[in-house]
Parts: structure tokens; sequence; C-alpha cells
């Protein structure tokens, strides 16, 4: 079958009560974006719903893309008939023919939201019902656990008759729930930590930190592309903010307080993160904090290293285990580049015992004994570069205020 239309549907913040409008508002724009090169397909918005007309638009092609948009709970591939029992038999007819395999046993589900069409909605349950047993005497109906249901709804502009049912990434549309900067080390739960993130409704800009020349340029082009695919679910382009880290994180290694040295770099790189944040009008710090994995991340670490913040500190993954955090990674396509061996700086000067329950009182009085920590911090943020990328178009740099392109 080569579908007429595709029927969107909106997924969780449908509840959102008097913000609904906002949210569809934002769905529709993404939606938009996301076909704007199909000329052919127009898109259609009632209400709870969007409808693509394709007009011979190939279906496959734009359903990868809508599998991907925040947002859309599900979509289904649509014929799309006028209202009269005689078509929507025969178009319910072409529907189940076109199954990949023919199934032993259906059921039909109507919903007649026009209340003016002659049958109510146990009439037709039978009247299309039978007309496709008679054309599939094998067939059989299982109203309990059917292989296949058969969806009708007449609506008042006509009637439409699908059976497949295709899940979608969910959640709310991107940029519909503020925004936050995400730190993004390369490695396989930051990513995923964004992409949740993002799923949420919130808009990311990513702060990569790198202590050049102990880091390749090989490390900055792995963060580039982990930018890179999270854009791709974004639809739009994601700043990337590169931070040199390499004055502060040697004057934290020589400051002879080696099982502290994961708390205090974490620590500095959270006062840049903040700075960033209120310079970008971001309203949280998005991390990969797993509760537990590595010693920065026990209770006791994380509750001396958060308190270096006012922002909201937001931990997608905080309760989840490494295989559930790989397999996201695996579904988003972001594994394969974070595992790539190029070391960022959250990889060098790490001791062989950090401690995994720091005080809060000595990791104070470390920062006050290093010598000119705030103002190498301020200069880490003056001296940031500034990147916007997206999946389609060139990568952006901007540094000390001017745009380039390369």
């Amino acid at each position: 079958m080569n579908p007429d239309m595709i029927l969107i549907r909106f997924g969780e913040y449908t509840i959102k009560g008097k913000n609904r409008g906002m949210f569809e508002k934002r769905m529709l724009q993404h939606v938009k974006r996301a076909v704007h090169s199909y000329k052919n397909v127009q898109v259609q918005h009632t209400y709870g719903r969007i409808y693509l007309e394709l007009n011979g638009e190939p279906y496959g092609e734009i359903a990868e893309r809508l599998k991907d948009i925040f947002g859309i709970s599900s979509f289904s591939p649509i014929m799309r008939t006028v209202s009269d029992l005689e078509e929507i038999r025969r178009t319910a007819v072409e529907v189940m023919r076109s199954l990949p395999k023919p199934p032993a046993t259906f059921k039909v589900v109507v919903k007649r939201v026009d209340k003016k069409f002659p049958h109510d909605t146990q009439e037709l349950n039978h009247l299309v019902g039978g007309h496709v047993l008679r054309a599939f005497p094998e067939l059989k109906v299982n109203v309990r656990e059917p292989e296949v249901e058969l969806r009708i709804e007449i609506q008042p502009e006509g009637t439409y008759v699908f059976s497949d049912i295709v899940p979608a990434a969910g959640g709310y549309p991107y940029g519909t729930n503020g925004k936050a900067v995400l730190l993004l080390s390369g490695g396989i739960d930051s990513p995923v930590a964004g992409y949740l993130a993002m799923r949420q409704g919130l808009e990311l800009e990513a702060v990569h930190f790198h202590s050049y020349p102990f880091t390749s340029e090989k490390a900055k082009e792995k963060v580039i592309d982990l930018v890179r695919r999270l854009s791709h679910y974004s639809g739009v382009a994601i700043k990337l903010h590169l931070v040199s880290f390499t004055e502060i994180q040697t004057a934290l290694a020589q400051s002879g307080h080696d099982s502290l040295i994961i708390t205090l770099m974490r620590r500095s790189m959270l006062r840049i993160a903040q700075q960033i944040a209120e310079k970008t009008d971001a309203l949280g710090i998005v991390s990969g904090d797993s509760l537990g994995q590595v010693a920065s991340q026990t209770l006791g670490s994380m509750n001396v290293i958060g308190r270096t913040t006012d922002l909201p500190l937001l931990r997608p993954l905080l309760t989840m285990d490494k295989n559930e955090i790989i397999r996201i990674a695996r579904q988003i396509d972001t594994f394969d580049t974070s595992i790539l061996p190029y070391e960022d700086c959250c990889t060098l000067f790490v001791p062989r015992s950090p401690s995994t329950n720091p005080k809060l009182a000595l990791v104070e009085q470390c920062e006050e004994a290093i010598t000119n920590l705030q103002e190498m911090i301020a200069e880490a943020v003056a001296t940031t570069e500034v990147m916007r990328i997206s999946p389609e178009k060139p990568v952006v740099a901007q540094t000390a205020g001017e745009d380039h392109w390369f």
C-alpha cells in the first residue's frame, strides 16, 4: 500500500492543559522542518493531531524522520476515503490486502467522530468486518488478541482507514521545557543524558572541557560528532562551547591533593558551566552522573561537587545501570563514537585512590590555597570557543565574538 497520508499523534505533553496550544505549535514547527525538503507534502493541523498529505512523496523516508522527533508518540500510514459505506468497505479490503503477510485474525476498531454519519460504531464494526471476512475467507475475528486491528476513523472531512501504528520518540517537543547546558565529556554517559534531557523538552547547549596539548584534535572531533548526532534529534543546530581547561587542570594536579583532584576538577567545571549558562540564559546544568558508577558519583562526592552551583543539577541517568545506558547509546547511535580511544581531560591525572567521600571544608580549603583559581576560571570562560553544529549545515565557530565558517 502506498498511503495517502500519515496521521501523527502527540505525546505525553497533551496533558498540559493551558499550555497545550504552545506545545502543539512547537510540534507543528518541528514536523514542518523535518519534511521541508519534500515539496509535495502538505501539513494539516487539527486539535491533538497532525496529518501529512504525501501526494506521491516516499512514505518510508518520511517515516524514518518522524520516528526521531520528540513529542510524537506514534504515527500511522493511512488511506483516506469519502465517508460512504461502500467506499469505506473497499478501502478496508485494500488496507488488509496490503499487509506484509496475511494475518490469521483481526478485529475492526471504529472511531466515529462525525456523528452525522448514518451508521453507529457497532453497526460499522459488523458492516465492515463482515465485508472483510467475505473478501478473505481464511481470516477469523479475535476481539481479545487480534494479529491486526483494522482502524476506521469517521471524521467530518472524510474517513481514514489504517492498521499500522509506528512508535516514535515520545516525550515533549524540543525546547518547550526551558534551556540547560550539557556537560559533554565524550564518553558513553553524557550523550545519553543529553538525549534524555532533550526528550523532556529541554533545549541544550553543550559544554566540553579539553586540555590541549594533553588531549588531541581527534578528541575534539569526537565531541563534535556526538553533538552532531544529538542535533539530529533536536532538528536544529546545537551550540558547543569548547573550554580550555589546561591551565586549571595543571594547577589542580600540582596542588598536592591527589585524592581530591577529581572533586576539585568537577567543581571548577561546574563553576565554568554556570557562568556559560548565565550568559546563554540557561536555567540548569545536565550531567551524565550515574549513582555509584565512579568515585566522583558517590552520593558524598556528588554532594560536595554539586554545592558549587546555584543552578539545578539535572542527572537523567542517576538510577540507571551501565547496561541500560549502553542500550540507549546504541539505540541513539552514539555508542560507537563514544568508545573511540581518544582521551578527554576527565581521563587525565586520575589518582590511584580517589576520594569517594570528600569533606566539603577540606575541599574548600584546598581551593583557597590554589593561586588565582578564580582568575583562571574567568579566563577559561572568556576564551571559550563556540561552535554551532547541525547534521546538515556547515559548522560555525565563534571566538571572541566573531563568526567564521570552516
